[in-house]
Order: structure tokens, then sequence, then C-alpha cells
């Protein structure tokens, strides 16, 4: 690790000043400084999803994504996809299918969704599926969670 600098993060629509090395991965300064918990540290490898935030509009994977490499763009976790506390449409979709059991996938499952709706908001089943191939989920909801989804591009 690097010495730590500051650095300006722009989280959720507001700007941070955070100390911390360039290389820190951008989910440790998420959970640990900001006390934002909604991206998971799964594998630590960028390769179950369960840390997805979005970058610009974009899925990253922030366990393997360093804070340097966000710098000036808009970060968005799932904290930040609600609007004065109301879930938004893709969120409220999840809830309405009860597409979570342990709920421990279930974060980057909805900004998986979310940043496929953002490029292409009428996507058919089998990008759905395609986009959500490297998310796991081991407690089997994969049916809710395609049904959300299908209900989330409905509204978008």
């Amino acid at each position: 690790m690097s010495t730590p600098v500051s650095m300006q993060l722009r989280v959720n629509n507001q700007e941070r000043e955070v100390q911390v090395s360039p290389d820190t991965p951008l989910l440790y300064v998420l959970r640990n400084d900001l006390g934002l918990k909604s991206p998971k540290f799964g594998c630590g490898l960028g390769e179950c999803g369960a840390c997805t935030v979005l970058v610009s509009g974009v899925a990253a994977r922030s366990c393997v994504t360093t804070c340097s490499a966000v710098q000036g763009y808009a970060i968005t976790t799932l904290e930040g996809l609600a609007t004065e506390g109301e879930p938004n449409h893709v969120q409220q979709a999840f809830i309405d299918h009860q597409a979570a059991q342990c709920g421990y996938c279930l974060n980057g499952m909805i900004m998986t969704i979310q940043a496929l709706l953002l490029r292409n908001a009428h996507p058919t089943e089998e990008e759905i599926r395609n986009e959500l191939r490297h998310n796991l989920c081991r407690c089997g909801t994969h049916m809710e969670i395609l049904a959300a989804a299908r209900a989330a591009a409905q509204v978008a």
C-alpha cells in the first residue's frame, strides 16, 4: 500500500473527502470510512458481484476498483438509489417480488439491473439473464430475481 493522501470522492451525490492510499479498494472506503453497508465483501476478486456499485452509471466491482480509479466519477451505492427514503423502481420491484432470502447478493443484483436499465430501458429476458450471469446467489432466489428484473424493466 502506498502512503495515504487526501482524496475527493463523489458518492451518492455528495462530495466526500477521505484520507486513503490511492490503491485502496473502493469497497473498503465505502464501508469502513463512509459507513455505507450495502456493498458487501464477498469474494474479494470481483467475481461474485456482492460489492457492485455504479460508477457514472456503469456497474463496477468495488472490491477490485481502486479509489484513485474513480476520482472524478459519480459513485452510486444502493443507498443512493432511493429518493427521500423511498426505494427506486428497481428496489421496489425486488421488494414486491420478494427477491431475497439471505439478502447478501441483493446489492449486486439490484445494482447490476439498475446499470442495465440505464443503458437499455427494455431488455429482453436473454439480456437480463446475460447481465446477471456473473452475480452469484447461493440461496436459490433466481426465479424471483428474474421476475423482479422483468418488472423493473416494465417500469423503466
